[in-house]
């Protein structure tokens, strides 16, 4: 009986360590570095959190497509967050403000940026699936809508500690690209404090590579 008893304690233990790294918002007091790189940008996030409930970092943004890069304070709020015995899902507001400049060939004078979005993710030890969008205004550089969907598999559970391993398909919509639909498998490996996310976008051959390391 005390086994009966205990088993789903476990398993929403082992579920809520596993997903705690890749989340935006950490535990309080804790730091996390973010880095991510997609078919058109690429950046780094260090974030701090005071709350269980939201983050507050700095975020360097590099636009490949128009040379342009943005550097924001990029706040993050946890709306909602729902338990069940073997799941967990999470919503979250995020947004930044801050500087759009001109890189390499790009001699564009500096000015205001600002962005918002949502994400969302429910997952239990095997499967996952998650949303999020951002609408960025970055004056003469960018209006870009952006929007992209998950889904995955862990082909094994894995316990606290273990090398855990995820597949999934990303899905990513931007209305302004004329390529505005595309698709990239992709691997998710982490470990302990450790988060990798490697991938190939099938449909404008560039490479997807994030990582999350909380401190």
């Amino acid at each position: 009986m005390k086994t009966a008893r205990t088993a789903p304690l476990l398993t929403l233990a082992c579920l809520a360590s596993a997903m705690a790294i890749g989340r935006p918002v950490s535990y309080a007091g804790g730091w996390t570095v973010i880095g991510e790189s997609d078919r058109q940008s690429s950046s780094a996030l260090l974030h701090y959190t005071p709350s269980p409930h939201m983050s507050l970092g700095f975020k360097t943004e590099i636009n490949r497509d128009t040379d342009f890069a943005i550097y924001s304070v990029h706040p993050t709020l946890l709306a909602k967050r729902w338990f069940g015995a073997d799941y967990q899902g999470n919503l979250y507001f995020y947004g930044g403000i801050g500087m759009a400049s001109g890189i390499y060939n790009n001699f564009g004078s500096d000015q205001m940026a600002i962005y918002g979005g949502v994400m969302a993710d429910w997952e239990t030890r095997s499967l996952f699936v998650g949303y999020r969008n951002r609408y960025l205004e970055a004056g003469d550089y960018a209006g870009q809508f952006m929007q992209a969907f998950r889904a995955g598999f862990a082909p094994y559970e894995g316990d606290s500690g273990d090398l855990h391993t995820w597949l999934m398909l990303e899905i990513d919509h931007r209305p302004s690209d004329p390529n505005s639909v595309t698709a990239t498998p992709l691997v998710r490996l982490f470990k302990g404090p450790l988060l990798v996310e490697a991938g190939y976008n099938l449909t404008v051959h560039q490479p997807l590579f994030n990582f999350t390391y909380r401190f």
